[in-house]
């Protein structure tokens, strides 16, 4: 192989433009690919009569992340994208009329808890399941995440055979809560941080509860503007360091001799097909679909990746309104009656959930820019199963869960939503396929499931050729944007290790 350094990279996503930043950076030839007319994968944007929505992520965590790729000749993070913290961080509405806020401070929480019969109890285990988070996320923080372990025998071999003891592997992530938590609604609240990477608390390992941590711990922050100004703020830092860009040109298959890919053909916005020598390829693709349009692989050698099912999809509802409910705050749920009944119905039945729980984002309660004076912009996301064929639902039952939807948030405060809609824009798990390639409608990438996988997502480097990388929620780490950030960052790494040997 020769060593030029020569990058071709699949798809604009986050993971993607975080390899590139960082072979960039290097000194490496570094040229991205997006089949879509702008950058940021999953993280899109709609504005349409004077609202501005973000389609995709709309909860940052863990800043610290990204800053490497962003921190240069004196530079900060926060010079390319304004931050700020949201806090309370998320309002929890229950069926019974009992609203909960999430406060990143202890003593916030404190007073919080005091609406509760069990208030001391109630806190006191919020204290003990809050300190158990926080060591979930430090034992997997120095090793899975910080050195980008990249399944089973490779954490083993880093934390040893007794090492990983710290590690909650014997209890499911429901389970660990309800040994440490009594309250129910507190059960709930901590249950449903397993949303950030589309699974189910019920069959996630215990160890996932580093979730809560990783948001009352380091903060859940806003981007001035709303979320997709990050990723205009990954377009500059690419643009700083000369990365070729390449929009509105889709990748048709990545060309491959004997164990090593040799580079990628590529259809432009004229319908041309154009070879693209490589020494190294990246897909930002999911590894299944990755595998199945652009490497053509065969049936049996897709059969070893089954194990990486795919996580949850979603319905997601952007709506104008006319009016602003002032009950919302930034981030909201509206909880299932059984959480656990939910959960099973979706990830073990394939079932479109009967009762959802629902996460609610109002942005303008942090940035009023998102809507016209007067008006209220907000995104609905119920989780719902990826596109199957053990429960197969149409885009018509998508309809009916949405109608369920603003049923039940008109019923829980939401007075007459559906009179004070003035702009609606619908997304289906078949639009997400068709979008972003996802696999079979997945928002996040491989889902998390102790039995199925370990909770391990699939590798980074391919097996079959050893110049062939992958990125992005399919892989380890994982979904959310800094997990994908993280699988670019380790997947730049990578490659540079592999170029000086």
């Amino acid at each position: 192989m020769t060593s030029s350094g020569k990058v071709a990279i699949i798809g604009a996503g986050i993971g993607g433009m975080s390899a590139a930043i960082q072979l960039a950076k290097a000194g490496l030839k570094v040229t991205i690919f997006e089949k879509n007319e702008r950058l940021g994968g999953k993280l899109n944007l709609l504005e349409t009569q004077g609202f501005k929505f973000d389609l995709g992520p709309s909860i940052l965590t863990l800043p610290q992340v990204f800053r490497p790729l962003f921190e240069d000749d004196g530079r900060m993070l926060e010079d390319y994208v304004p931050m700020r913290r949201v806090d309370p961080q998320w309002r929890n509405f229950f069926e019974d009329g009992t609203v909960l806020d999430l406060w990143e401070k202890t003593e916030d929480m404190r007073e919080e808890l005091k609406k509760l019969s069990d208030s001391d109890s109630a806190f006191q285990d919020y204290e003990r399941f809050v300190e158990y988070a926080r060591q979930q996320y430090e034992v997997v923080e120095r090793g899975y995440l910080r050195e980008g372990l990249d399944g089973f025998w490779q954490l083993i071999r880093f934390y040893g055979l007794n090492g990983g003891r710290e590690m909650d592997w014997t209890h499911s992530m429901s389970g660990a809560i309800s040994k440490r938590v009594r309250n129910g609604y507190l059960r709930d609240i901590f249950g449903y941080f397993i949303k950030y990477v589309g699974s189910s608390a019920n069959d996630s390992p215990g160890f996932m509860n580093l979730m809560p941590y990783i948001q009352l711990g380091f903060g859940l922050w806003y981007v001035k503007g709303g979320l997709y100004e990050l990723a205009r703020a990954f377009g500059r830092r690419l643009e700083e360091l000369g990365v070729d860009v390449r929009l509105n040109t889709e990748v048709v298959s990545i060309d491959h001799s004997n164990d090593r890919v040799t580079g990628i053909q590529i259809k432009n916005y004229a319908g041309e097909v154009e070879t693209i020598a490589a020494d190294f390829v990246i897909s930002n693709m999911e590894v299944i679909p990755a595998s199945e349009r652009l490497l053509k692989q065969t049936s049996s050698r897709l059969k070893r990746l089954q194990r990486f099912e795919p996580a949850c999809s979603g319905i997601v509802l952007h709506l104008g309104l006319d009016r602003v409910y002032p009950q919302l705050t930034h981030h909201n749920f509206f909880y299932s009656r059984d959480q656990s009944s939910h959960f099973d119905r979706v990830f073990h039945d394939k079932k479109l959930p009967d009762d959802p729980t629902i996460y609610l984002v109002a942005p303008t309660r942090s940035d009023p820019s998102q809507a016209p004076a007067g008006c209220d912009n907000v995104k609905i996301l119920p989780h719902i199963p990826y596109i199957n064929n053990k429960a197969p639902y149409t885009y018509e039952d998508c309809v009916a869960l949405k109608e369920l939807c603003l049923t039940k948030l008109e019923r829980m405060g939401l007075t007459d939503l559906r009179k004070h809609i003035v702009v609606e824009d619908f997304w289906t798990p078949f639009d997400i396929e068709r979008q972003y390639y996802s696999n079979r409608g997945s928002i996040y990438g491989v889902v998390c499931d102790r039995r199925k996988n370990f909770a391990f997502k699939a590798p980074k480097r391919s097996k079959e050729y050893h110049n062939l990388f992958f990125v992005g929620g399919s892989t380890n780490p994982g979904g959310g944007m800094p997990m994908v950030s993280l699988s670019g960052q380790h997947v730049a790494r990578m490659i540079l290790e592999q170029l000086q040997k």
